[in-house]
Order: structure tokens, then C-alpha cells, then sequence
């Protein structure tokens, strides 16, 4: 019994003896994101089976984070785009600074073979709560929205649900592309449709993706 108990504290002291020390390191770092800049168009329309469609090489972007003076060189990711199926296509682009933080910015693609001759542009209202949204053109077929939800800001509320989308016309005049895009309240997407009938233009939309809208039918007319 003696012989068993030297043994065992033997094989202890040589366990401890051989275990590897470790150092833990850490440090506070402050937290800051690069800003990106798109040099060049960050907004494109081509008809279906146009191009060339702006890519990696294409694309001239800078990134600074002006926190920590540094100079990034951006990565685009234009592996989504095509020019095959009609719709909204969005190149990221994003810098990453020494810390690891990431800072982000787009380019956004429109495709349809909406002639440049129609434009939607103006001011709208929303049909259920009378708020009213500008309406501006970016291309053909393409456009901008200041208040995509057609929301008015609430004093108080936690999240100002307030701001712009992106969506394309489709070729055949009724159709509307609203594909997954970025905003300051999280992505979102859409799915809806044009009326582009003399006097009475207006567009809907069930936007989708993100809990700050409530899944309803969205009706727009223009003023």
C-alpha cells in the first residue's frame, strides 16, 4: 500500500513539473470602423444582358479610419452580379482596420430593360396613413425612395424606422424588384408592383426581412 501512494505522488510532482505555463495577454482597444468611399459611380442601370458590369477591377474605392490614421485597401465582393435576371444587385465593398473592425459601403446595380423614357420620379403618398415619400431617379428603371416604409418619425421610439430603399422597375411595367439591401436599421427586402396607368402611377410593396416593418401591404400613389 506504501508502494502504490510513493508512486502515485510521484507520478504527480512529475505531472506538475511538466505542465506548460501560460500567459495571458490582453489590451483595450479602442473602437472605431474605416470609412469606405466609392470613388467612382456607386449606381449602375443596364438593360438585361447588358454590361460590362462593374467589378473587382472596376471599382475604385479608398477606406481610412480616421481614428486610428490608417490608409485600407477596400475588398469588393461583385460575386452576386448578373446581368441574366432582372432585379436589384448589391457589390459590397468593406475594409477591415489592425483591430479587426470592419467598415462598409455599396454599389448598387440595377437590371431591366425599362426604357429611360419613363420616369416615376416625384412625390408619393402612402395610402393608409397619408405620410408622403419622395421619389427620385437614379437610372433606367431605377430608383430611390427617402422613406421606404412610408413611416413618420415617432419622438420616443426606440428605433427610427424612417429610411431610404432601392427598387427597380420590371421591364414588363408592373413588376418591382426590391432585393435584400442594407440600412441603418438592419437589411431588408421587398416584393411588390407598378401601376403606371396615366393619372393614377403608383407602386406597392410587402417589405420583408426585418421585425421594424410590420409585413403590411405598402401603397404608394403620386401626387
Amino acid at each position: 500500500m506504501k508502494k502504490i501512494l510513493m508512486l502515485s505522488v510521484l507520478a504527480a510532482v512529475a505531472f506538475v513539473g511538466c505542465k506548460k505555463k501560460e500567459d495571458t495577454v490582453s489590451r483595450v482597444v479602442s473602437v472605431s470602423y474605416p470609412t469606405v468611399t466609392i470613388v467612382n459611380s456607386q449606381f449602375y442601370s443596364f438593360p438585361v444582358g447588358g454590361g460590362p458590369l462593374p467589378n473587382a477591377n472596376t471599382i475604385i474605392a479608398t477606406a481610412y479610419d480616421s481614428f486610428y490614421h490608417q490608409s485600407i485597401k477596400p475588398v469588393v465582393d461583385a460575386s452576386e452580379v448578373s446581368d441574366i435576371i432582372p432585379g436589384l444587385y448589391i457589390i459590397t465593398v468593406s475594409a477591415k482596420n489592425t483591430d479587426g473592425f470592419l467598415g462598409y459601403n455599396y454599389v448598387y446595380v440595377a437590371i431591366t430593360s425599362e426604357p429611360d423614357s419613363i420616369n416615376v420620379a416625384g412625390q408619393y403618398v402612402r395610402q393608409d396613413n397619408f405620410d408622403t415619400v419622395n421619389v427620385t431617379k437614379i437610372g433606367a428603371g431605377f430608383y430611390r425612395t427617402d422613406n421606404v416604409g412610408g413611416n413618420r418619425v415617432t419622438p420616443g421610439a426606440a428605433v427610427n424606422t424612417v429610411v431610404p430603399g432601392y427598387f427597380v422597375m420590371g421591364s414588363d411595367n408592373s413588376s418591382l424588384y426590391m432585393q435584400t439591401q442594407p440600412s441603418p436599421i438592419g437589411t431588408f427586402s421587398g416584393t411588390g408592383s407598378f401601376n403606371l396607368s396615366p393619372g393614377d402611377t403608383a407602386f406597392q410593396y410587402v417589405i420583408k426581412g426585418n421585425t421594424n416593418f410590420d409585413g403590411t401591404n405598402r401603397v404608394f400613389k403620386k401626387l
